[in-house]
């Protein structure tokens, strides 16, 4: 069963992402606390998903072992294939999006985590952004189900 493995936002960027165990979502605003929080935020930057699956691959791939959050998406799913869900609505728990697009890795990611191959090896394991469509709270545990 697909879930939320793991939650994370900063209040400010370049610095690193807090684990927490929920997080409140606003309509159309994005993450309470979060950087990428505004009264009237772009679709494409007030929620990001990504795979624990990619990121337990690359640690394996490269003998490494960043946790999950330093790849600084603000939700962790285990169980799913992200990919898949563009342009389709999800529920996180009592939570509605819409999949934007894919959430392609940056150079920003790269500096972070001190990567060179990051661009390369996330390219199509980036995760996935999402339009919020209801306020809501997101919990450690959520279940992930497509609507559409």
């Amino acid at each position: 069963m697909a879930e939320v493995y793991k939650l994370g936002i900063t209040a400010n960027s370049n610095q690193p992402i807090q684990e927490v165990n929920s997080i409140e979502v606003k309509k159309n605003q994005g993450i309470v606390g979060d950087r990428h929080f505004k009264e009237f935020n772009d679709p494409y930057n007030q929620l990001s998903l990504i795979e624990s699956e990619n990121i337990d691959e690359y640690n394996i791939k490269f003998g490494l072992s960043f946790s999950y959050i330093e790849f600084r998406r603000n939700i962790v799913t285990k169980g799913i294939q992200l990919n898949n869900l563009v342009g389709k609505k999800i529920e996180i728990g009592n939570t509605k999006l819409e999949v934007m697009d894919l959430c392609r890795p940056c150079r920003h990611l790269t500096k972070m985590l001190n990567q060179d191959n990051i661009l390369k090896e996330f390219l199509r394991k980036g995760g996935i952004r999402c339009q919020i469509l209801s306020t809501s709270r997101i919990n450690l545990g959520d279940k992930i189900k497509v609507l559409r």
